[in-house]
């Protein structure tokens, strides 16, 4: 009878297959690299067959490794699944849920959202890794999440997408600056200010280039920050200007220390939502917290 493979060894094969590289590998299982070299060989000495290509530092699948992966990471699923299902099982509203979120979701969405959890919730186990949107995409691969309230990614098909809400990105500047009196930014006007932005890589960066390229605005001076509360308050002062939504700075715009005006070129929407692996069986914790990142949303003045 022929032997089952190794699930350790598919761990270690699905997390080189995704990066290429030994060393991140064994950081990412908190392994040595030498384990990880060792457990690649052990497998494909146990296949017959060489599943990576080693060129330099890099690792690259083979025609075999291509056709491993697939089932390798749905294997890993299916475990991953019923150990969920298993943890669940002892106690009502026992087991864990482990939730990505932006930085903007983890400041304006998830207290609320984490609060109605718990009380329907209380002996769950709860851990939230927050990044932006490409570290989110990396996280649920990687199977080191479970779901993430995160930006609808332009192509993305290994995941599924439950939409939450549309928000605008918007030009917000003091008072005192001169688009906020003449309450209009000219597609030419940008290529002379300072545009305090969110951090390069992230969909908002993206979303922002590609707007702009569409609609052939030169880009002037920018200044790249990992914190709505920095862009906001540099705003504020007349440093530049920021490009954040309104409901990011619902309460700077109420009082009045900072403005809202139009992208040049048209509006630029974006989608919230939360997303998970294509083809998984959400539980009963996560289908609830899906639920609850609904409600909240649903209250969100995003106009």
């Amino acid at each position: 009878m022929t032997s089952t493979l190794d699930s350790r060894q598919l761990l270690a094969f699905a997390h080189l297959a995704r990066c290429g590289s030994f060393t991140q590998t064994a950081k990412n299982l908190h392994l040595t690299q030498s384990a990880i070299s060792h457990t690649i060989k052990a497998l494909e000495q146990d296949v017959g067959v060489s599943l990576f290509e080693r060129v330099g530092k890099r690792a690259f699948l083979t025609e075999a490794g291509e056709l491993l992966r697939p089932a390798a990471e749905k294997i890993l699923r299916e475990m991953h699944d019923t150990r969920a299902v298993l943890e669940q099982a002892g106690s009502w509203g026992r087991g864990r849920l482990r939730v990505g979120a932006s930085v903007t979701a983890c400041q304006h969405l998830l207290p609320t959202v984490l609060r109605e959890f718990r009380q329907s919730f209380p002996e769950c186990s709860l851990r939230l890794e927050p990044g932006d949107g490409p570290r989110m995409i990396e996280l649920l691969n990687s199977n080191q999440i479970d779901l993430a309230l995160m930006l609808e990614p332009a192509r993305e098909s290994g995941l599924e997408f439950r939409a939450l809400f549309t928000d605008e990105l918007r030009i917000l500047v003091s008072p005192m600056h001169g688009w906020a009196r003449s309450g209009r930014v000219g597609a030419e006007a940008i290529a002379r200010e300072t545009l305090i932005v969110y951090n390069k890589g992230s969909f908002t960066d993206s979303l922002l280039s590609e707007h702009f390229r569409r609609y052939g605005v030169e880009w002037g001076r920018s200044m790249e920050l990992g914190s709505m509360e920095a862009i906001k308050e540099l705003a504020k002062v007349g440093v530049g200007a920021g490009v954040l939504a309104r409901w990011v700075a619902r309460r700077e715009l109420d009082e009045g220390s900072l403005v809202s005006l139009a992208l040049p070129g048209g509006k630029l929407k974006r989608t919230w939502g939360v997303g998970h692996l294509r083809g998984r069986r959400l539980s009963l914790a996560e289908e609830t917290f899906s639920g609850l990142c609904e409600a909240v949303a649903q209250s969100l003045e995003v106009g």
